[in-house]
Order: structure tokens, then sequence, then C-alpha cells
């Protein structure tokens, strides 16, 4: 089967889907050859659509840079093939999931997904299959390529040193933050009545007297209602513990669950269909409600802990987390909240959950807030929190100083970049190319394409 071209560093979202989805009136025509493989207008254009319903930023003329970037992944497959370089099927299968799962929640259905790609689910799943498989094998080529930079602190400095000055970052404000969370207490009463709930909606799809789905669609307070509860294939990995644990031990598609309870309320799920180490379930989620009455009880609470650590020195803000914080994140890391994008302590304003930021506007490092109300993103759900700063880093021009590691990945990037450009300048030395007229007018990154 011929490779189906994606272009690396490309993440398809739900327009680039549609975009690629639309009918094509393009004639089918050989635009570049890369050893045996031609690339077709028809990819440079699909691919230029994708970029401009993704809103891709394109340096320089499409229809140079785009063959360009497709040509530079044949080269890369290629020497996949050479290295025989593998990718876990599980993995890619994983990841097809995530994406067939994406789109079906965003336009609904599995039938309104075909409806815009014009093809059945199997052969979407194929395509999205066999880009993520080129995508993996690109990027262990790559890695493979870079896997012996060493970089010393020397190097760092040397390279810092030589920088032209319009080209020395500028960091905007960053801070440090700790975070101590508190779940309002619920009532038993409301507890039990939500299990009351579930329990009769068990029955009645247990006695044939309602349809799971339907349930899900009418009461079930997840995103997944409007599908009727329908999470799509998921590896026990992709799903919490608790839930998993009962999910994967369902066998008849008929019956349903015991309640489940997790971190985001009450489940009941029923069993779809199996799949190797995969799984499709209905679940119906309901969340006991925090009442008003509860959420000033646990601002009060919380009061009380501020005063014990800022006025009675009774305890320390890390013994205050360590004993009362409900924080899975960061209860055990003395409540100093990670940036899950860089991997480092530091947060831009804009980065941090808009409670917290307001909160932490007004602090000099080492002072605590207030107790305030603020959504949990991830639980959909109101808790009581305080933080203390524990540093500002005030917007400034990059020095070595602060921003060692930012300088380090800025030098690693430029070194992995002239070590994949060298090596894809004997590849395309040693690669049979020809450009077809009307697309060798440009004046691409890479030399030697033209000849």
């Amino acid at each position: 089967m011929k490779r189906k071209s994606i272009i690396a560093g490309l993440g398809l979202c739900v327009a680039a889907a549609l975009s690629a989805a639309g009918p094509s009136n393009i004639i089918e025509e050989v635009a570049w050859m890369v050893g045996d493989e031609p690339i077709y207008k028809s990819e440079i254009e699909q691919a230029y659509q994708e970029m401009l319903s993704d809103r891709t930023p394109i340096q320089g003329d499409p229809y140079c840079v785009i063959p360009e970037q497709i040509a530079i992944e044949r080269l890369f497959l290629h020497q996949a093939d050479i290295d025989t370089v593998e990718v876990a099927e599980s993995m890619v299968q994983m990841q097809v999931d995530a994406q067939l799962n994406y789109l079906v929640n965003n336009l609904g259905s599995r039938e309104k997904v075909e409806q815009y790609f014009r093809k059945p689910f199997p052969e979407i799943r194929e395509y999205y299959a066999t880009n993520m498989r080129n995508r993996s094998r690109v990027q262990q080529v790559r890695a493979g390529l870079t896997k012996n930079l060493k970089v010393t602190p020397g190097d760092v400095r040397r390279y810092f040193s030589e920088l032209p000055a319009d080209s020395v970052p500028y960091v905007p404000l960053q801070v440090e933050v700790q975070l101590l969370s508190l779940n309002p207490v619920i009532p038993r009463q409301e507890i039990d009545d939500v299990k009351a709930r579930l329990r009769d909606y068990a029955d009645r799809v247990n006695r044939g007297e309602s349809d799971f789905s339907t349930l899900a669609i009418l009461y079930s307070e997840d995103g997944s209602n409007m599908r009727g509860g329908e999470l799509g294939f998921m590896g026990r990995g992709q799903l919490v513990p608790e839930f998993a644990a009962v999910a994967f031990n369902l066998n008849d598609p008929k019956k349903v669950s015991k309640i489940v309870e997790t971190e985001y309320g009450f489940h009941i799920i029923q069993l779809i269909e199996k799949r190797g180490d995969r799984i499709n379930v209905r679940h119906i989620l309901l969340k006991p409600k925090v009442s008003e009455k509860d959420l000033t009880e646990a601002v009060v609470r919380l009061d009380s802990v501020r005063a014990d650590i800022v006025d009675n020195k009774k305890l320390t803000f890390e013994d205050a987390v360590r004993y009362i914080s409900q924080d899975k994140d960061t209860r055990l890391s003395n409540g100093v909240m990670v940036n899950q994008q860089t991997g480092t302590t530091r947060f831009q304003m804009s980065e941090l959950p808009q409670e917290i930021a307001r909160a932490v506007a007004s602090l000099q490092p080492g002072e605590l807030s207030q107790p305030f109300i603020m959504r949990d993103p991830k639980r959909d759900r109101d808790m009581v929190a305080m933080v203390r700063l524990t540093a500002r880093h005030e917007a400034h021009t990059a020095n070595l100083a602060d921003d060692y590691q930012t300088i380090k990945d800025m030098y690693e990037n430029a070194r992995s970049q002239e070590i994949v450009d060298k090596w894809l300048e004997k590849k395309i030395k040693d690669t049979y190319v020809r450009i077809e007229d009307g697309w060798r007018g440009c004046d691409f990154r890479h030399e030697g394409w033209v000849r």
C-alpha cells in the first residue's frame, strides 16, 4: 500500500479533518519524485487546506514549503525502512482511538464523522493509523540522529555569549506557587440520594424497561451524555483505576455494573465491546451537589488553618498541605504546583487557573492568600483553596543566572537541528529527486533538490 503523507508537527483538528473530507476536483498530477515515490499535487493541496484550517503559519510560498516538507518526511521514512524502525501497534491504536473519540465527541456521532470524510469508519481509522505510524517513525529516526549529542555548561555559556542581542529571548513574568485545597464535606443524604438514582437506572435497564443510552442522554452529568454515555475504545491506562477495574471485568453487554465511585463522582457502566486490551463502554455519571453552606463551612475551616499558619505559628504551610490538602497532584510535594506544559515549577500568569492567578497577583513571595472558592478544572466541581507565592520572577531579558535551562534548551535545539540538516544534506545528495516544471522556481530551505 502506498504511504500516505503527514507533515511532522501538524495536528489534525476537527476543522482540518473537515477540510480533508471535502470533495477534491484536483486532477492527479505528480509534482515531485523522491526515490521511487511520487508527491502528488493533490497531497500538497490537501496539506495546504489542513494548514489553513489549523491556522498553522506558513513561512514562504506554500507551494514551495509544503512539497519540501513532504519530501523531507519521505527521506526520514526511507531511512526508517533501512533501519527497520518499528512502532508499537498498541500505542498507535491508542492514539487513533483518542483522535477518533475526539472527532466523534465534537461532531456528535460516528455517522457524522463518516459523512464529513465521505468514507466508512474503518478507512478513516486506517488513515489516522498510517499517519501516526509515520509520525512516530520519523520522530524515532530524528531521535537516533541526535542521541549522542552532549551538552556541557561551557557549551551553553559560549552559545549564549555569541547570540545576537535581538535573538536573546524575553522572559515574561513568572511565578512559583504552592497550593492547599479542600473539598467541601458532602452530606451523607446527598450521596445516598445519588446512589439511589443510579440503582434505579440500573434496575430499569436490567429489567429491560429502559435503554441505557437513553437514560445517559437524559441524566448523565458527563460530556459523553449526548452520545448515550459512550466513551469510545480506550485502554486500561486511559481510565481512572476504580472505573477501569470494574469496566474491564464486564462480560455481559445486557447487564449494568455495580455503582463505582471515582474522583469525578458515582457511575454505572454498561459494556459495548471488548477488542483485545481495549474496551468500549457506556456510563452514567452523577455528581453529588455541593451546597453554598458546604462551601462556606470549608472556607471557614481553611480560614482557621490560615490563622494557625500566619498568626498563631502553630504549623507550617507544608504541614497543613500534608495533613489537610486533598489535591492529589500536589499533596505529596508540599503543595508545589508543576507546570505540565514545561515540566518546571514556573508559571506565566495566563497558565494558572484564573482564580489562582487572581489570588497570586497581590501577593509578595512568602505570603499566603485568603481562602477562596475555585472550580476544579479536572473534576468540574467547586473546591476551596489557599495559595502561597513561593517566588516571583519579573519579566526580563534572559540571562544565564536565572534562565539557564531555557538557554540550554535553545542550544540543544539549535545543535540538534544542525545535525539533522547535515544528515538531510547528504540524504538529498544520495537520493534520486525530480521536481517537475512549475514546481522548481523556489527558494528551498535545503540545497540540492534541483539538479
